[in-house]
């Protein structure tokens, strides 16, 4: 059940030292509902009470102290008068609780409630998912301009670590498209090799935990829909350009989108004909067979279906889940028979990959380039900004899957990360490239049935057995195929479906998807997510600065005539002088005879600088004789415009308040308001 965990050993009713420390809920809730029994107490803030003398009184019992997530403040903190020393043993016992534990190793919280009827689903589950990323994890190897094998290393380690730490039994983590052509952007710019991709991904991996250490998921927030909308499409058109070449059968140097067009429209002439017919029909072949399981075989209003159709039915979503791989075996077998009755293939093979299992070491620390040697700190350097933007999208892909497949219940973003960052420092050791939240594999792994994470233990040990097994058979897969198989996958990703609701909503949305899609495409992708963010922050910049502001006459009960004036949200620092300025403005352009009334209900929080502009404003009116009163101000935005001393401060509470001061200024006798 989802509450609010309040340390019982603080008072809760003298309001000292109550910890708020966390808000939970289990993302395992089917199987830990009565795994630990928690007491819950309801806890009221009283309402702020304003004092006679003006004084804004808050009887809040959290005013002593509060913890909000870890943050606390208090006698006994850092911030007050104890030592450290105390604070640290404090932050200890809280971190190291059995509530934490079962919530940062969600295993131990399921698995003693694993029930026997789970293993078949979630073997099904896994073993199908695994059928899906072993061709996935060969052909983003390719588009990650890495050896084949590199693909394999990087889809069983993070299977198993994700199996004990992820919180969502849908994602399947491994290698993706969006990993795969943001590393070998990364890698591009300077020409690395692998080395430098499995320090990208140890330092990912370091990253995303430090994120979920400190909690920094908020950043993710920052990544909008439109921004995320335009890279998606930009790396989905990258990607399938890079495999353009396979398809042709030539060979081109360079990965950006505009240097590889070129080459392109450069050696058409040198295209191979049997390349171009195998590329087109497996990829014709992927996309038919990707329909195939939504052909209806069962009636919709047929109650008890036939045995056959159900078996039916399995095996056409079984073929259409599997496609990948029985295209890649077809064709590659092809291959095998031809080269071994003609001598030759007609049609370029991938070539030899290294056989076995990876070794299990350190992430390369130092690495060569060009016959240079590089440290640690070099090697950082020259990957750049792809140690930080590697990381952002890993997460926001994985998070993004889980919200897909939570069916509403709430995610723990902080636990994500901590789970991706773990698959990826433990993959680096087993030579992996960055991975994180496949959400192709995830939709497989959903509609196979999975009831917990153990399915991808199923999928990693049957990546263990390809590679221990099958590799020297990747000798023969064509790369033709390969290329297929990553477009067929690749082209669902460019989401122009979203560009008619956007118009109908709220059409500015699509300048900074624009945006961010051509920069992506034509500059890196780095740059164009950057570029996108820095729009939609701009936006939010502009909005804060210019605030909308609702301007009308209205009329009290005794017939006088007033205007009102209602800012739609908070008083911040940009917003000042042209809140000031549109308030002053309207007020002289009705005359000095018309109050101005201030609605203050939507201005729930202001600055220092928000209190000298109201006090700028009110000595504008009060120089011109005109009478500005503050509507439903609160108590605590009064306290700060208190703090600069303005002149003078009318704030009234009720209608009839109102009524009573603006009857006082037509009768013009003393004015007697409630002063604050």
């Amino acid at each position: 059940m989802s509450k609010y965990d309040i340390k019982e050993s603080y008072d809760v009713e003298s309001g000292k030292d109550v910890r708020l420390t966390s808000y939970n809920k289990s993302p395992m809730d089917d199987y830990g509902k009565n795994f630990v029994h928690k007491n819950e107490r309801n806890v009221a803030e009283k309402p702020d009470v304003v004092q006679p003398n003006g004084t804004a009184l808050t009887n809040n019992i959290f005013s002593n102290s509060i913890e909000i997530g870890d943050y606390e403040r208090s006698e006994d903190s850092p911030l007050g008068n104890s030592s450290c020393c105390s604070w640290l043993d404090q932050k200890i016992q809280t971190t190291f609780r059995r509530k934490m534990l079962y919530k940062r190793i969600p295993i131990i919280q399921w698995l003693p409630h694993y029930r026997k009827e789970y293993i078949v689903s979630d073997m099904v589950a896994g073993f199908t998912v695994g059928l899906t990323v072993i061709p996935q994890a060969i052909a983003y190897a390719n588009v990650a301009g890495l050896p084949l094998q590199y693909g394999l290393y990087s889809s069983f380690m993070a299977c198993f670590v994700y199996t004990i730490f992820g919180s969502c039994k849908d994602v399947p983590v491994g290698p993706t498209a969006i990993a795969a052509i943001m590393t070998h952007e990364t890698l591009e710019k300077s020409h690395l090799g692998p080395d430098f991709a499995v320090l990208l991904t140890f330092i990912s991996g370091c990253v995303c935990m430090l994120m979920g250490t400190l909690q920094l998921g908020f950043l993710i927030d920052f990544i909008s829909g439109p921004v995320s909308v335009g890279f998606t499409s930009a790396a989905a058109i990258i990607i399938a350009t890079s495999q353009v070449k396979d398809i042709l059968g030539i060979s081109i140097k360079g990965g950006k989108f505009t240097q590889v067009w070129h080459q392109i429209f450069e050696q058409i002439g040198q295209t191979r004909l049997w390349d171009v017919v195998l590329g087109l029909t497996c990829m014709f072949i992927l996309l038919v067979m990707r329909k195939v399981k939504d052909i209806p075989v069962v009636p919709k209003d047929e109650k008890k279906p036939a045995a056959w159709r159900l078996t039916l039915e399995k095996f056409l979503w079984l073929m259409s889940t599997a496609r990948n791989i029985l295209v890649l075996v077809s064709c590659a077998l092809a291959c095998w028979l031809l080269e071994r009755h003609l001598g030759s293939s007609p049609v370029v093979l991938t070539g030899h990959v290294k056989q076995g299992l990876p070794g299990l070491g350190l992430p390369p620390f130092q690495g060569k380039v060009n016959n240079e040697t590089y440290h640690f700190l070099e090697m950082v350097q020259l990957m750049g900004s792809g140690c930080i933007v590697v990381p952002l999208l890993s997460i926001l892909e994985t998070i993004a899957i889980a919200k897909a497949f939570s069916e509403g219940k709430p995610i723990d973003a902080t636990q994500e990360m901590l789970a991706v960052g773990a698959c990826n420092v433990v993959s680096s050791f087993f030579s992996s490239i960055p991975v994180s939240g496949g959400l192709s594999r995830g939709a497989v792994n959903h509609s196979s049935g999975v009831r917990t994470t153990l399915g991808g233990v199923y999928t990693g040990l049957l990546v263990l057995v390809s590679l221990q097994f099958l590799t020297p058979y990747l000798y023969y897969i064509p790369k033709a195929s390969l290329a297929a198989v990553i477009i067929a996958a690749v082209v669902f990703m460019v989401e122009v479906q979203v560009v008619k609701p956007m118009w109908r909503t709220k059409k500015i949305d699509l300048i900074p998807a624009v945006v961010t899609f051509l920069c992506c495409l034509l500059l890196q992708l780095e740059i164009g997510i950057v570029v996108g963010i820095g729009i939609n922050l701009l936006f939010l910049l502009y909005a804060s600065a210019r605030p909308s502001i609702r301007v009308g006459k209205d009329i009290n009960v005794d017939g006088l005539e007033y205007l009102v004036i209602t800012p739609d949200r908070s008083l911040v620092f940009p917003s000042v002088e042209y809140v000031r300025s549109m308030i002053s403005k309207q007020g002289s352009k009705q005359g000095t005879d018309v109050p101005v009334v201030i609605d203050s209900t939507h201005i729930q929080a202001a600055d220092f600088t928000a209190a000298k502009g109201i006090k700028s404003l009110i000595e504008d009116f009060e120089r011109r004789g005109q009478p500005l009163l503050f509507y439903n101000l609160k108590p605590s935005i009064v306290t700060i415009f208190q703090g600069v001393k303005p002149v003078e401060l009318r704030v009234c509470y009720s209608e009839e308040e109102l009524n009573n001061y603006l009857m006082d200024f037509a009768n013009n006798t003393n004015i007697t308001v409630t002063r604050h």
